[in-house]
C-alpha cells in the first residue's frame, strides 16, 4: 500500500511517476489501455491523480514481475479484491503456463547442450554440427 500525507492527497503526473517508479509516458499508456482513469483537465491545466492512482500502478507493476500481461491485469483489476476464487484461478492458469515454459526451456537448453558437446567432439573443422543442425531442413 502506498503512503500518503494528507496534503498530498492528489498528485501531478510527474510527482505520481516519481512515487511508483515508472516513466510518465507509462503511466499515460496505461490511461490510453484502460488501465488507469484519466483525471478531468481542471482549469489551471495540471490534471491530479488521486492516490488511489499510485495503488494500481504498483499492482500493475507487481503483477508484471509474476508474468502476467496488461491484458491479464486488466482482467485482474476488473475482477477486483471481492473475488478470490476468480483470481486464484487466473492465478493457477498463469502458474500452469509458466511450468509450461520452463519445459520449453529446459528442452531447448538439453538440444543446446548436445549440440555443444558434439562441437566439442568433432575432429574435423570444416563441419560444426550447431550450423549444420541451423542449416538443416529437419526440424
Amino acid at each position: 500500500m502506498i503512503e500518503s500525507k494528507s496534503n498530498q492527497s492528489k498528485l501531478t503526473i510527474g510527482r505520481l511517476a516519481k512515487l511508483v517508479g515508472v516513466n510518465v509516458e507509462t503511466i499515460r499508456y496505461y490511461q490510453r489501455i484502460g488501465l488507469i482513469d484519466e483525471p478531468a483537465t481542471p482549469l489551471n491545466g495540471f490534471r491530479q491523480y488521486p492516490v488511489k492512482a499510485a495503488e494500481n500502478i504498483t499492482f500493475i507493476k507487481r503483477a508484471q514481475r509474476l508474468g502476467f500481461s496488461l491484458k491479464e491485469i486488466s482482467e485482474l483489476l476488473k475482477i477486483g479484491d471481492g473475488h478470490c476464487d476468480d483470481v486464484r484461478t487466473r492465478a493457477e492458469i498463469k502458474r500452469n503456463k509458466i511450468d509450461e515454459q520452463i519445459r520449453d526451456l529446459r528442452s531447448l537448453r538439453d538440444t543446446l547442450d548436445l549440440l555443444i558437446y558434439e562441437c566439442k567432439s568433432g575432429k574435423d573443422g570444416a563441419h560444426c554440427p550447431i550450423v549444420e543442425t541451423l542449416l538443416s531442413k529437419e526440424q
